[in-house]
């Protein structure tokens, strides 16, 4: 692509800069809302229907939502009264949802945690600590789908979300399962819902008020809108600008489950000398016990994650390491306490060290136990988890043990650190170690200094093994921008944690800015024209990536969403590699300009598609990279996405195809019975991978969980495994 082509794109890129904020102003400094919660002697009966319950309505309702989008500032279009209530022992929300064209209600995906983004639904977020930072977030659609999630750090530390597949990365886990009750009423009068969440199920601090917040989704119109508002660019997750929830008398209560499990594995490995169908039984469980209201121990036994969804097939297309997120459920309760570091890049722990080997392999997890909770504003996070040995693998018994301590100050600030020990069992010269600091300096409700310092230890006493991030946010008034830079030295080694790559040195920064036109009738919602650049230099000063981002985001109040974008890179590679097989990319400098454009169709329509396309140079050559996704939705029962992504490189060393297939599907016949599937083809490995699991969830992502896996390479089957698992709650105390 030559400079004038690149200039005229970039024009077409800024080109929406010409249009001015919208006007209408909201005061986020000082007092923010308040409402009270009302005692309660009895229960009310959870059956979504609100207006018809005499207890519901003899409490006064809390409402008057504003709009952060389509007109940001506005009212709400619609109405929505919101109740609160508590026993000893619950606490209870019900919401009239009041629409005035009831029949185009949008509705999605059924099963639990679906995503309610592109739905009419209504969410809401506890600070129960009070501390501005951490929160639970409830959520549901007309439906009754449940929806719940931890924040930890108001959300924040995704500075590389693009590398998020799922599962958690710093601040937001939605992978968190509470055991709790919410039912809807869908009526001429629109949508309620009542929800009943046991105070067992959070944790929070006796004596203390909550923070609150709640959104409402009215999906036809794409409008969102909050109680407490917030400024563009912010979530719910904005903990510190949420209201407040007063007149609580809670009590401690009682917490102690048992969670067992029995699971019977069929498996069939074709890689055998003579493959037959094998039989095991197995069982274990975990338990947890609430030591206060806001410290919680886990104990785990035999721990199993059979029902949990497989990885994405990625493509490796450069030298350095592929990012898999974390999705099993018990490491991720809590994960943003024990995140520590630069998220998807330099992670300290990371917990897919623990049970999986480095080429995927499973590695049995003996047991093990988490505390983890708050002591007044202090975070504390100890886990310890032992490992049997794989012989084949060469992988021996382990113990893999962390402590991480936080103390919140006022003013969304910080301080930490953490300790994190791998041991070998059977040799006392075989460890790595890991101790860091980290804090944030919270400026205000605008900016924020935050940043990290680790060293490893190992046997072999290696000099430079160190890291460190300073990082300098703004976000307000429209204006988002941050600056950062990273080093990892040459004998950084945590071998609990992840690197993306190692012993560099990295500037990077970001400059984004939205608009919103004055006219409330235009049909652009936002423009988010925006610069990004992040350079990687090695300790001999020899530049081994740069890469200047400039784009635009334009969002039109129909759901239609269009990014065009321009990419200057620079890869230095220092030795020769192959990029696939038999073509080898030779070492130098290579700069190139390519460019990208996204699109993506009104995601709340039962048809929609999203696709990607990216041209330009690399490595010498060329690069053209498509992708797309083809989402289809019958009501809320079934889903399916169809994706596919094609590499295509024309380089000196010769040409090559690297593509992936993926379809996922699932069929809600309940919010709590439903099939999923997903099928997967990667050409680079000539694999066929299939994942099919049916689940009948009862409390908390418990219950019956059937699962078949069937992988081909090159044709021929690799193995075959069909898994029966069953897992139970007991409550102990009540």
């Amino acid at each position: 692509m030559n400079r004038t082509t690149s200039c005229s794109f970039l024009l077409f890129v800024f080109c929406g800069l010409s249009l001015s904020a919208q006007g209408t102003v909201i005061t986020f400094e000082g007092d923010r809302p308040s409402m009270k919660a009302n005692k309660i002697e009895a229960a009310p009966e959870i059956d979504g229907d609100v207006l018809n319950d005499e207890l519901w309505q003899a409490i006064a309702p809390y409402g008057n939502l504003i709009q952060v989008q389509p007109n940001f500032g506005y009212p709400a279009s619609e109405q929505t009264d919101i109740r609160i209530a508590y026993t000893d022992d619950t606490f209870f929300l019900s919401v009239v949802c009041y629409d005035a064209r009831p029949k185009e209600l949008v509705v999605s995906d059924a099963k639990r945690d679906a995503d309610l983004d592109n739905t009419d639904a209504f969410i809401f977020i506890l600070d129960t600590y009070k501390d501005g930072q951490n929160g639970f977030i409830f959520g549901t659609n007309s439906q009754g789908v449940e929806y719940d999630a931890q924040v930890d750090n108001e959300g924040q530390g995704n500075f590389n979300a693009n590398r998020q597949q799922g599962g958690t990365i710093g601040g937001f886990n939605l992978n968190w399962d509470a055991s709790w009750q919410v039912e809807t009423k869908v009526g001429e009068f629109g949508w309620s819902a009542e929800f009943a969440i046991p105070l067992r199920t959070i944790r929070f601090q006796a004596g203390k008020d909550w923070g609150i917040n709640f959104r409402r989704n009215i999906r036809k119109s794409n409008e969102i809108a909050y109680w407490a508002p917030i400024p563009l660019g912010f979530s719910i997750n904005r903990l510190s600008l949420a209201g407040s929830l007063t007149n609580l008398d809670l009590r401690s209560p009682g917490n102690l489950k048992i969670i067992p499990y029995v699971l019977g594995r069929f498996e069939k490995d074709y890689e055998q000398t003579d493959p037959s169908v094998d039989f095991s039984p197995d069982a274990g469980g975990d338990i947890k016990y609430s030591i206060t209201p806001s410290l919680t121990l886990d104990l785990t036994y035999n721990t199993d994650f059979a029902q949990v969804e497989v990885d994405d097939q990625q493509v490796n297309l450069d030298r350095f390491n592929l990012f898999f997120p974390e999705k099993r459920a018990f490491f991720l309760e809590n994960a943003g306490l024990f995140s520590v570091g630069s998220p998807g890049e330099v992670d300290l722990f990371f917990s897919r060290r623990i049970g999986i080997g480095t080429q995927g392999s499973l590695v049995p997890i003996i047991g093990g136990g988490r505390l983890s909770g708050k002591l007044n504003r202090t975070n504390v996070g100890l886990l310890s988890m032992f490992t049997e040995d794989v012989a084949e693998a060469g992988i021996e018994k382990n113990n893999f043990s962390m402590a991480r301590v936080n103390h919140e100050f006022k003013g969304r600030t910080a301080l930490g650190a953490v300790f994190i020990n791998r041991a070998g069992l059977d040799d006392s010269n075989d460890f790595n170690r890991t101790a860091a600091i980290d804090g944030k300096l919270g400026l205000g409700n605008k900016a924020r200094l935050s940043g990290f310092y680790a060293r490893t230890y190992d046997p072999n006493d290696t000099l430079n093994a160190h890291a460190y991030k300073l990082q300098a946010d703004y976000l307000w008034n429209n204006l988002e921008m941050r600056l950062a830079y990273t080093e990892v030295g040459q004998g950084f080694n945590p071998e609990v944690g992840f690197l993306l790559r190692s012993a560099f040195r990295k500037p990077e920064a970001l400059v984004l800015y939205r608009f919103r036109p004055k006219n409330a009738d235009s049909r652009i919602l936002e423009l988010r024209p925006h610069v990004s650049y992040r350079g990687y230099w090695n300790f001999d000063g020899f530049q081994e990536t740069g890469f200047l981002h400039l784009d635009n985001h334009w969002e039109f109040k129909s759901g239609l969403e269009i990014h065009t974008g321009m990419n200057f890179t620079t890869e230095g590679v220092v030795n020769p590699f192959e990029i696939s097989e038999n073509v080898i990319v030779p070492a130098g400098t290579y700069d190139h300009t390519e460019a990208q454009i996204v699109f993506f169709t009104n995601r709340s329509k039962p048809l929609s598609i999203n696709v990607r396309s990216v041209m330009g140079g690399s490595f010498g050559g060329s690069r053209y990279l498509n992708s797309g996704t083809l989402s289809y939705r019958q009501g809320d029962n079934f889903n399916i996405d169809l994706s596919y992504q094609n590499n295509r490189f024309e380089l000196p060393g010769g040409s090559f195809t690297a593509n992936i297939l993926r379809t996922q599907l699932s069929y809600a016949f309940t919010p709590s019975i439903y099939l999923q599937g997903l099928i997967q083809n990667n050409t680079v490995a000539d694999l066929w991978a299939v994942n099919l699991r049916f689940s009948w969830l009862q409390r908390a992502n418990t219950g019956l969980f059937v699962v078949y896996n069937h992988n081909l390479r090159e044709g021929d089957p690799l193995n075959n495994s069909l898994i029966i698992k069953y897992t139970l709650i007991f409550d102990l105390v009540k």
